[in-house]
């Protein structure tokens, strides 16, 4: 077993994991830490050290809120341990790998956690690479900077340092990727054959790197799962970046809401002041998020990706069949009609003619759909038209406990790491064996960009073709196993898909 591996730094041992024959390396140094001087500027390289260097636990979570003190369903589900370490040096990442020598060229995995770009990280226990590496493909779990510390813009940072003054977690994020091109061979992985994969503000985080052509040759596939998130009856998409100029200006206001008047002033609070500060400012403004400062973020991801105007990649997406429900909140069908009106304005009538439209469902409203499928779809359907490949699933089985949450936003998690084992939901054999062929279908993509081949009982798993308008395929993971569906989209997503997609086209 590759239990001791040389990096471009220095030597590191790992630890066994649950399965011997997998090596856990976790908590290893990519970047200097981002702290002092290096707050807020992009990741600079890391330290040589002399000797073996223990790498058997996580490095400390970004600066983010305290996890496990509320009782909401992520406290319930992983974020559960209020005295995990936490510290401003954070730019740590993990490798399993079962190679027993460093010549055996294994896919690689590159996962980006989500969490809003405000909280999340590697150490997640949803996150064990374990079972992945067991299937033959190296696993990398890349921490980044969030909130504040990672995606503060302001004029004085743009002034002292134009090469790179925002979007530092996605700069952590790229240099996580060109480290996995440096070193990973050591681990037994191919730097040809890397997938980058996230949910959420991860798979968010896929689609801005997959956007910036510097990019072009640390990856070749992605996973994006439940990122694309345009409310279909809303004039705004979650997870567009503003222009740096105008994000400039919410960094002056935090600057005045800390005290402060200069950038080195910022730089000398201590982190944890910095980070409970910010929780306050958040109570009555919005957070930093990925910004266009024309560097590493261009654009719209979502819209250039669809042009082609992105670094050339087989995608897989998809989205969990009870998140993010999106709706008209109409009083009568005189107000729907209003609203429908003002949203779809020539189109309207074709809306309202559609039955679906006029069906209210209590405490949401009218024409329930989920923004997140149809703009899936959308984009898949744009992509296809330029002749690239991707792969749609919908994940919408039954999720057990006494919260009866649905399929809810992340989870699949469980699933596609089939790590479910670590979960506290009464999941029976049934779900296990889901998570089995979900795991397998994610592993078989990795390996080459299609997710169809054989079990791990070396039975063909259930025919996944790729997605496009007139041959629409997307694979249900549901209760009882993997099934795909070829039916199209009933005519209220088609609608609703239809005007992302005329949406998408405007965007730049």
């Amino acid at each position: 077993m590759l239990r001791q591996v040389k990096t471009e730094n220095g030597w590191i041992h790992g630890i066994e994991a649950a399965d011997p024959r997998i090596t856990a390396f976790k908590g290893i140094p990519f970047a200097a830490p981002p702290v002092d001087k290096n707050r807020w500027r992009a990741p600079q390289p890391c330290e040589n050290w002399e000797g073996v260097r223990e790498t058997v636990r996580f490095g400390p979570i970004s600066m983010q809120w305290v996890p496990g003190l509320g009782d909401d369903i992520y406290c319930r589900e992983w974020h559960v341990d209020p005295e995990i370490p936490m510290s401003e040096d954070c730019l740590y990442l993990n490798v399993w790998t079962g190679a027993k020598s460093a010549d055996e060229k294994r896919p690689v995995l590159v996962w980006f956690f989500g969490g809003g770009l405000q909280c999340g990280y590697t150490a997640e226990m949803e996150f064990d690479g374990e079972r992945i590496a067991r299937r033959g493909i190296v696993v990398v779990t890349v921490n980044y900077r969030v909130g504040a510390l990672g995606f503060l813009t302001h004029p004085q940072i743009t002034a002292e340092q134009p090469e790179a003054p925002a979007n530092f977690g996605n700069l952590d994020q790229q240099a996580g990727l060109r480290w996995v091109q440096r070193n990973i061979a050591a681990f037994g992985g191919d730097p040809a054959n890397v997938t980058i994969a996230g949910q959420s503000a991860g798979g968010g985080s896929v689609m801005t790197q997959l956007a910036c052509k510097d990019n072009a040759g640390l990856f070749s596939k992605t996973v994006v799962m439940s990122a694309m998130i345009f409310d279909p009856y809303m004039r705004r998409e979650i997870g567009r970046p503003e222009l740096l100029k105008d994000a400039e200006k919410k960094g002056e206001d935090f600057f005045a809401f800390l005290g402060v008047k200069t950038l080195e002033e910022a730089r000398a609070i201590d982190a944890v002041t910095l980070q409970r500060s910010y929780e306050q400012y958040m109570q009555s403004h919005i957070p930093f998020f990925t910004v266009q400062d024309d560097l590493i973020c261009t654009g719209d991801p979502i819209a250039l990706y669809v042009k082609g105007d992105c670094v050339d990649v087989t995608m897989m997406a998809g989205n969990t069949g009870s998140e993010f429900p999106n709706s008209i909140d109409a009083d009568s069908e005189e107000k729907l009609a209003a609203d429908a009106r003002r949203l779809f304005g020539d189109k309207a009538d074709v809306f309202l003619a559609i039955p679906e439209a006029k069906q209210k469902t209590e405490g949401l409203g009218y024409a329930v759909a989920s923004g997140i499928e149809c703009s899936v779809k959308g984009v898949l359907t744009l992509a296809a038209e330029t002749g690239r490949k991707g792969y749609c699933y919908c994940f919408d089985p039954d999720i057990p406990g006494w919260d009866h949450p649905g399929t809810f936003h992340s989870s699949d998690l469980w699933f596609f790491f089939e790590s479910l084992a670590k979960c506290w939901r009464p999941f029976t054999g049934r779900h296990y064996d889901l998570a089995r062929q979900m795991c397998d279908y994610f592993c078989n993509f990795i390996r080459t960009g299609d997710p169809n081949g054989k079990d791990l009982n070396g039975e063909p798993l259930p025919l996944w073709n790729t997605w496009s308008a007139d041959a629409p395929c997307t694979m249900r993971f549901l209760g009882d196993g993997a099934k795909a569906s070829a039916d199209p989209l009933p005519p209220l997503k088609q609608f609703l898909s239809d005007r992302i997609v005329d949406r998408i086209r405007t965007l730049g």
